[in-house]
């Protein structure tokens, strides 16, 4: 099943709103809680090994935490007023001027390096 951000978001704010939460979801506070719960994600890969956390793929604790950063993440653009899709449309943009392919193509150089290629 595919939904949109449109969709998700307003599921988020259905669940947020059954139980009077929006009062606690000041900008603030959605970005604190976003940041909280993405160190949970990197909390999972504590003292792992590459193999260890290579093996959380499809576990069910991180899709959780994955999920609970979507969550948050919704809420805050939506409390911002931002347009996700055409914010990542927007910067994917910007990246690709950044990044041109013909320099950064198999590089992990950030972007003010790729000049002295």
């Amino acid at each position: 099943m595919s939904e949109s951000l449109e969709d998700l978001t307003q599921a988020v704010l259905n669940f947020r709103d059954e139980r009077n939460w929006a009062q606690f979801h000041g900008l603030r506070h959605l970005m604190v809680s976003l940041n909280l719960e993405a160190s949970e994600v990197l909390e999972l890969a504590q003292w792992k090994s590459d193999a260890e956390i290579e093996a959380l793929a499809g576990n069910q604790e991180l899709a959780d935490e994955c999920a609970d950063v979507l969550a948050y993440l919704l809420l805050l653009a939506n409390r911002a007023g931002i347009d996700l899709t055409a914010a990542l449309h927007a910067k994917l943009a910007k990246n690709a001027q950044k990044y041109p392919v013909g320099k950064s193509y198999g590089r992990r150089d950030k972007y003010s390096a790729l000049g002295e290629c």
